[in-house]
Order: structure tokens, then C-alpha cells, then sequence
């Protein structure tokens, strides 16, 4: 019996990806007694790592190599948040000024950003990291997703620098200027935060592996795959008729952004299980994500040391609460 194909799959979210970074924290020293290897690592264990956003981020810091093994420990990669946070969402005065708050320009200089991906990243390659991944971003000049996969990264179109995939996952419109990225081809790319299609990637990552790792000999089927899916917390506000009926643009503009990521990541999450089930193997999918608590901003950028703090305890419980399907899921 072939050994089934394991996909981990994060979702977007800015500052909350301290949440999964905290559960696969849990999970990456669940694995080292699992398999009694102290220098097991999430790039071990998973065949493919998808991510949007922040998930994409991730994903590049946990596939990342150095000598041949995972250069990053799970608790080095969620470090990123919490030592480089105040970086990332740093709003200078004089860009606090020039942009009237970020009325008349993104949120944030991408400063800060591009040095932190700089720092961790370094002259990596997209080709570079240890297993297949999918890294969604949206072309806004050819109007299309564009899906970084390190499988296809052997051609010079399909293969970019480490810290320009970061980049161009993460900026999210409204807070990072559009990231202009070159391929090894020198092709330039003009791209925006995958969440607007794809803020949980985890049916595209099982789309990719049952067409790009199928073979005539051997068809990947859901039966085949174990897909671990890990959200960033949500925060459902609810309004009343009264209170939307007479919104404009303007007041639209935020409810209509979340309703649109919320109701993408639930018709993922639905679509996976009805996959899974109709194929008889429902135990092989596996959706962690939670109500946020009061105590956490859901902005995907406040970076007050309570509100990281409040995330990293929130990532905790969420793996508590899901230890013993998380432990069952590792173990088939």
C-alpha cells in the first residue's frame, strides 16, 4: 500500500498567523516523540505546504533549507511575529503625514517588511525549499492567480527569489503598496495578497497535488491524500437589517472585505469535506480554527505586546482542544 500523500495548509490573516505558528509549534514536538527524532522538523513530515498571506509566509520559513535539512525550528519561525512585528506594521510619521493616515496610500511603508523578508530569506530561491509547496498571490496586469510552487521552480518562469514570494503574498491591498517581482526570466510581476481569492488554500493544495503528483501508473485520489488545514481565528460580526440597509460604498467597503474572506474559507472548508466523506475517508481531512476571544484584536495588525501574547494563548487552546483528532491525524 503506497504511503499517502500529507498536505498542510495555512490560511491569511497578518499578525494572527501566531496563531497556526503556535499550533505547529505543538504539533512539530508531537512529531519528534511520535517518531523519537529530536531534529524532526514540519518539513519532515509534510509532502506539500500551501499558504496564503501570512500562511504563505509560513510556509517559505518552514520548507526553507540550509545543508540539506530544515533551517528553522517551528518556535524559530513564529519568532518572526514577535521580533519582527513592530517592523513589519510601522507607520513613520512622515508617511503618517504624506498619506493622511493611509486614506491616500497603503497603510504601511513596505520598509519594514522587505528588510524583515531580507533577513530571513536571504538569496534563497523559491527552487531552494525541501519539499513541493503552493504560495497563492493574484496578478493584477494579467488578471489571473498566480500560484508559486516550488515542483515547477526548475523553470526560469516559475522560479523567483524566497523574500519576492513573501513579499508578494502579503501585500494585502489597502496596507502594502502591489509587490513588483522578477522571475529568473526577468519577466516582472505585479502582484497582491491571494486572499482576495484564496484565503484558505487548501482546495487549491488538493487540487495541485491530485494533478501535479499523479502519475499513469498511479492516480492520486482523496482517499490518497491526509490534508491538514489550520486557520488564523476569526472574528464574525454580526449586523443588523437596519443597521446595512443604508450603507454606501464607503461604510461597505470593510464588512464586504471580511464577509468575502470568511464566507471563501467556510466554502473551502465545506467543499473539502464533502470531497472527503464522499470518498469514504473523512478522518484524512482535518480543519483547525476557532472563534477569536474578546481579548484579541482581529486586525490583522495591532502588534501591542498584549494582543501577541493574547494570540499565542489562543494558539495554545486551539491545540488543546483539537489534541486528540491532531494526534489521531498524525498517526495514520
Amino acid at each position: 500500500m503506497a504511503r499517502k500523500k500529507i498536505i498542510l495548509s495555512i490560511d491569511g490573516g497578518g499578525i494572527r498567523g501566531i496563531v497556526p505558528g503556535q499550533i505547529l509549534i505543538h504539533i512539530e514536538r508531537l512529531l519528534k516523540e511520535i517518531y523519537d527524532e529530536p531534529t524532526y522538523r514540519i518539513a519532515d513530515h509534510f509532502d506539500m505546504v500551501a499558504g496564503t498571506s501570512t500562511g504563505g509566509l509560513l510556509a517559505c520559513a518552514y520548507l526553507l533549507g540550509e545543508y540539506d535539512r530544515p533551517k528553522f525550528t517551528a518556535e524559530e519561525v513564529v519568532d518572526i511575529y514577535f521580533e519582527r512585528g513592530d517592523d513589519i506594521f510601522n507607520i513613520p510619521l512622515f508617511h503618517r503625514i504624506r498619506t493622511a493616515g493611509g486614506m491616500l496610500d497603503e497603510k504601511y511603508p513596505a520598509t519594514g517588511l522587505e528588510e524583515t523578508l531580507a533577513d530571513y530569506f536571504g538569496e534563497a530561491k523559491l527552487s531552494d525549499l525541501l519539499k513541493p509547496s503552493l504560495i497563492t498571490a493574484y496578478d493584477i496586469k494579467r488578471r489571473k492567480a498566480h500560484f508559486f510552487t516550488q515542483h515547477d521552480a526548475d523553470k526560469p518562469g516559475r522560479n523567483f527569489y524566497l523574500r519576492d514570494v513573501a513579499r508578494a503574498t502579503t501585500a494585502a491591498p489597502t496596507f502594502f503598496e502591489v509587490a513588483k517581482i522578477k522571475a529568473d526570466d526577468h519577466k516582472y510581476y505585479p502582484l497582491i495578497d491571494g486572499g482576495i481569492f484564496a484565503n484558505n488554500p487548501a482546495l487549491c493544495a488538493y487540487a495541485e497535488m491530485r494533478n501535479k503528483f499523479s502519475t499513469d501508473e498511479l492516480k492520486i485520489m482523496a482517499s490518497d491524500i491526509l490534508l491538514l488545514s489550520i486557520g488564523t481565528g476569526f472574528a464574525k460580526v454580526s449586523y443588523s437589517y437596519d443597521e446595512a440597509k443604508d450603507w454606501g460604498l464607503a461604510a461597505w467597503a470593510k464588512p464586504a472585505i471580511d464577509m468575502m474572506m470568511d464566507g471563501v474559507a467556510d466554502t473551502v472548508d465545506y467543499q473539502l469535506k464533502q470531497i472527503f466523506e464522499a470518498a469514504g475517508a473523512s478522518k484524512q481531512y482535518l480543519r483547525i480554527n476557532g472563534a477569536l476571544p474578546r481579548d484579541i484584536d482581529p486586525n490583522m495588525d495591532n502588534v501591542e505586546p498584549q494582543n501577541l501574547q493574547a494570540l499565542k494563548r489562543f494558539g495554545d487552546d486551539l491545540y488543546h482542544e483539537y489534541q486528540q483528532e491532531i494526534l489521531a491525524f498524525l498517526k495514520m
